[in-house]
């Protein structure tokens, strides 16, 4: 109940002040799961995706914000937890397959799953190789995947700025992406890193942004939670 609440009250504000541009809303699934993939540059990206939406989408966020100490750190649980938000653990191992078994439960509910495949926001502006947790869930759930590309909200609020630029926003959401040919094969490293890469080069057309051959995380400074590696 709290994300519609939230929803009510920070999408009208959001829609007036940044006038946010979208288009291919007609992609996206009136009814059972599927997996929204988007590239990720700002801490805003996570409230501009759900305008565009009528259903609810649960996003994957790192575990630092459901930890915190304090009344501020509760305060932040509470809101994180009340508005959907799925903890990732940031360290690998048994702890990141954890956090993926939890993405596939949210699939396994019906619900629609929204993940940042480069694990952490982008420190310029450019697009980053995507983790294969995103192909992982995919292939196990059995799940479409649709592309996403955000515009304009790595210049609205890059990261270590905390009030965010009044620029122009677009959500541009893409053909969902039929992986059913691979089914079986999500334990192939291989098959994982394709379905990952394709993922990404539609998220690429659809933001039209430069890509780097390398993690985010590795020319990051404060890395935030990731997802597997490959």
């Amino acid at each position: 109940m709290f994300y519609w609440v939230v929803k009510a009250t920070v999408g009208p504000i959001l829609r007036v002040v940044w006038r946010p541009k979208t288009s291919g809303v007609e992609n996206l699934p009136k009814r059972g799961p599927a997996i929204i993939a988007a590239n990720h540059g700002s801490y805003m990206d996570w409230l501009f995706l759900p305008l565009v939406s009528s259903r609810k989408i649960c996003f994957l966020a790192k575990s630092d914000y459901f930890t915190g100490k304090g009344v501020k750190g509760k305060l932040q649980k509470a809101f994180f937890a009340g508005t959907g938000q799925v903890p990732v653990v940031r360290h690998g191992g048994t702890a990141a397959a954890a956090a993926l078994d939890t993405g596939k439960e949210v699939l396994a509910s019906g619900r629609l799953l929204g993940i940042f495949p480069e694990g952490t926001r982008s420190p310029d502006g450019r697009m980053y190789r995507g983790r294969t947790g995103v192909a992982r869930m995919a292939l196990e759930s059995g799940v479409p995947v649709i592309p996403c590309g955000l515009v304009g909200l790595y210049e609205a609020a890059p990261k270590g700025r905390r009030l965010p630029r009044v620029v122009p926003v677009e959500v541009r959401i893409g053909t969902p992406l039929d992986f059913s040919r691979y089914a079986g094969q999500e334990g192939d490293r291989a098959v994982l890193r394709a379905v990952t890469d394709e993922i990404m080069q539609a998220v690429q057309a659809l933001s039209g942004l430069e890509c780097v051959d390398r993690y985010a995380s590795s020319a990051a400074i404060q890395p935030e939670a990731e997802l597997e590696g490959d």
